[in-house]
């Protein structure tokens, strides 16, 4: 496989690179592309050493009739099928089978990024360094306004671990030093100008506008893809989510500006949700600065 093809022609690509069905995308434009798949099956299909960065947020797999908080009520945990866990291996061989295939589509100075609870960020940790990526930082994403713990008999879990690492640890990956210093960003607290960015993110949970048509049960803040994107990323670069949620990687792509997109869900509903979002934000680029 070549990874000289172009985000243009990836499409085709995609659909005729297998003796099996054809593939079309779910929606796409010029720079925007969601696939309803299983994200195994569409990365199969991808060139080799073609992906900038990839930003994956895999299911917890918590699904188990738990409870939580949400909007001070108690709530279950279940999310879905695709948010049940199968057992320790199979859930291990899972997130080492998808990981595998990002490494493949990644170029050698290419990057991904990985948000996890303890539930999971274990996991995919260890199988980071297995597979011989280069673990870069990770970042604890704080939130100030997460949910209280309804239980009472734990700390209430107030952050998530963000994995960054590199697929050669011999290539240079893209990280925008000076873009990424503190009071760059309106969401920083510490307003200290160029002072480096530390590894601890105090960011909000998603605002109620970022809900506005719904939202996925483990939906991402603009602002943490934004910083994300901006850090890792230049312009022209190709980012994938293959577990695209409500696909705020891709409006983060699409609020910076000049970053092609591919997102892949087996959710049609949160597709859909996706697109509502898109064709919100396509318009208005400076509404989350």
């Amino acid at each position: 496989m070549t990874e000289n093809i172009a985000y243009e022609q990836l499409i085709e690509y995609i659909s005729k690179n297998t003796v099996q069905k054809s593939i079309s995308p779910y929606f796409k434009t010029s720079d925007f592309c969601l696939y309803n798949n299983d994200c195994i099956e569409i990365m199969s299909r991808l060139p080799d050493n073609y992906i900038d960065m990839i930003f994956a947020d895999p299911p917890y797999l918590l699904s188990n009739n738990g409870i939580t908080c949400h909007a001070g009520k108690m709530v279950s945990v279940n999310k879905g099928e695709w948010d049940k866990s199968n057992g320790f291996e199979k859930d291990l061989l899972f997130h080492e089978t998808w990981l595998t295939e990002c490494r493949r589509i990644l170029k050698p100075e290419g990057t991904i990024w990985i948000s996890g609870t303890m539930h999971n960020i274990y996991q995919t940790g260890f199988l980071l360094q297995k597979l011989n990526f280069h673990l870069l930082n990770d970042i604890s994403w704080f939130k100030p306004n997460a949910a209280p713990n309804l239980a009472c008999t734990t700390f209430a879990h107030s952050h998530e671990t963000l994995l960054w690492a590199r697929k050669d640890k011999k290539a240079r990956q893209t990280f925008n030093y000076e873009r990424m210093k503190v009071g760059k960003f309106p969401e920083d607290k510490m307003k200290v100008p160029d002072k480096q960015m530390r590894s601890v993110w105090s960011i909000p949970t998603p605002t109620v506008e970022e809900k506005e048509f719904g939202k996925h049960p483990t939906q991402k803040p603009i602002a943490l893809l934004k910083r994300i994107v901006l850090a890792s990323t230049k312009e022209n670069d190709i980012v994938l989510d293959p577990f695209n949620d409500g696909g705020t990687t891709g409006i983060a792509c699409k609020l910076i500006g000049n970053r092609k997109y591919i997102g892949i869900d087996i959710s049609p509903e949160y597709l859909e949700l996706s697109m509502k979002r898109y064709n919100k934000y396509i318009n208005q680029p400076n509404l989350f600065e």
